[in-house]
Order: structure tokens, then C-alpha cells, then sequence
């Protein structure tokens, strides 16, 4: 096992006020770190991940911002669905980032299954946001944690494992990827739950049977927006080009040197850098309109 280096032993050392708060009849949890008073940037994970995937990126955002990491429905700590939806889970985003402050100074950022969600909220509300960030999320494409479901791959039926060490040695991110081992470990722990006889994990697999985004749902948007992209992830050059034409040729895509899709756990400071600099430049520009 590698020794965590300071800089994320001190990250998890804040680890963030838990709240809770009920959107259309279904509990939804979310962590916060920051002064209130600021504004807000909300955090938004991949498909049978969860906010604490965030826990060591969400302090280094929190200069100045108040940072939120949601656990969408039918994932982590938030209530269950009888069914899932993008449409859905911008709501539940959307609700949470009013619930913390001022959600027309917000900016909202998700990863993966996440930025499908993050874009699907700023088509259908991006007049009440000031910004959508997604990372890597494939919008042609199934997210690879759909495609592994729907092959049988993974994200099956929950399983339930007699001890917790079991449960922690079967976790692996999808697409498996190079990562830091002290960031998988942290989130591997994060991601299981009691269950009668053992351990089993947190998400619901019925996520994974619900709509998906496509180019022709991407639009010019009421807010601004950027693309990131891991350079050795799942959006190519090619897919950016297509939704960069899609939203109007206004949104930056922005490339992520030697990471894999899930670069939380890869490059996680040169992400943080790479969101620090986006926000800094939209708070001294002027978007194209």
C-alpha cells in the first residue's frame, strides 16, 4: 500500500457537513464544504458511483466557492426510485444546489453518467444556473458503466459478501484504469453498505435502465458550459468536435494530459487545476451569447 501524501490526508481530514433534504418523495443526500455565503459549485458523480468519489477534489475547490457533492437517487446514501431518469436526477441536482444558496451563481460539474445528468439539467434549466461542466461523459456512446451492465459485466444483481475485506478486494472502477491506490481504497470503503449476512454495495442496479443522452438532445444552452476530456478516456478528440458543434461552438474542450475516464482517481490535482483555472477565466470573461 503507497502512503498518502499530505496533500490528501489533509483533504479528507475536512470531510464536509452531511444534509439531507426530500425530492419528489425520495430522501437525497448531499456533503458541503466552504463558507454558505459563497457561491456554489455542485458536484455530480458517474453511473454506481457516489458524492464521496468527490471527497478529495471537493476541498480544493472550496476557495472561495461553497462546494456540494450530491448522491443522485439510487446511489450512495440518497434514497431509492421504482425508476431512473437524466430528466429526474437534474431535479434532484438542481433542488439541492437551491437548497444550499443561490442557485442562478451555481455551477454544476459531473463526471461521466454525471455530466449527462449536469447537461441535461443545464437544457432544461440553464437559466437558473451559471454554469455546466461535464467530464468525459460520452454523449454518442453508452457511459461504459451502462455497457457493462447491459453486457452482464458488472452492476448485476448485488451480491452479498461475507466479509468486508471480500467486498473491498472486488472493487474496480469501469473501465478499469491505472489509479492511486490510497484514492481507490478511500472510495472502495465509501461505496459498500451492512447488508443481512455481509457486505453489498451502495447503488441501485436498476440505474442502468433508464434514458441516455444523445448529440441530437445537446442545444445551444441558457448558461455557460465546458467539455473536459481525459486523454486517454472515452470522449475522442472526435465526440468533443461533436458536441462542441452541438452546443453552438461556445464551449471549451478541454483535454486532461495522462489521465484515464476517471480522472478523480488518476490526476486528481491536475483536474482541481484544470476546474480552478475554467472558474477563474469565467469570472473575468464575457460569454458568447
Amino acid at each position: 500500500m503507497t502512503s498518502p501524501p499530505a496533500w490528501f490526508s489533509a483533504a479528507l481530514a475536512d470531510a464536509g457537513q452531511e444534509r439531507r433534504i426530500t425530492v419528489e418523495g425520495t430522501p437525497i443526500a448531499y456533503r458541503a464544504w466552504g463558507d454558505p455565503a459563497d457561491r456554489t459549485i455542485a458536484l455530480v458523480h458517474g453511473g454506481g458511483a457516489h458524492s464521496r468519489w468527490w471527497d478529495h477534489i471537493a476541498p480544493m475547490l472550496a476557495r472561495g466557492w461553497r462546494v456540494l457533492a450530491v448522491d443522485m437517487s439510487g446511489h450512495g446514501d440518497s434514497g431509492r426510485r421504482p425508476s431512473y431518469s437524466l430528466d429526474t436526477w437534474a431535479r434532484e441536482v438542481l433542488a439541492v444546489v437551491a437548497d444550499a444558496g443561490d442557485a442562478a451563481s451555481s455551477v454544476v460539474i459531473g463526471h461521466s453518467m454525471g455530466g449527462l445528468a449536469t447537461l441535461r439539467l443545464a437544457s432544461l434549466f440553464g437559466s437558473q444556473i451559471a454554469g455546466a461542466v461535464a467530464i468525459d461523459s460520452p454523449v454518442r456512446d453508452l457511459a461504459p458503466e451502462d455497457r457493462a451492465a447491459r453486457q452482464h459485466r458488472a452492476f448485476g444483481p448485488l451480491r452479498v459478501y461475507p466479509t468486508r475485506e471480500d467486498i473491498l478486494a472486488r472493487f474496480r472502477p469501469i473501465p478499469d484504469q491505472p489509479v492511486l491506490s490510497y484514492i481507490a481504497e478511500h472510495v472502495a470503503a465509501t461505496s459498500i453498505r451492512p447488508a443481512e449476512g455481509g457486505w453489498t454495495w451502495k447503488f441501485d442496479p436498476r440505474i442502468f435502465a433508464r434514458d441516455h443522452l444523445t448529440p441530437e438532445l445537446l442545444t445551444r444552452l441558457d448558461c455557460r458550459v465546458a467539455l473536459f476530456r481525459a486523454e486517454s478516456g472515452l470522449v475522442t478528440p472526435q465526440q468533443g468536435e461533436v458536441m462542441y458543434d452541438r452546443l453552438g461552438r461556445v464551449a471549451p474542450v478541454i483535454e486532461i494530459p495522462a489521465a484515464g475516464h476517471h480522472i478523480m482517481l488518476d490526476q486528481p490535482i491536475a483536474l482541481a487545476a484544470a476546474l480552478r483555472t475554467l472558474l477563474s477565466d469565467w469570472d473575468h470573461s464575457i460569454p458568447h451569447r
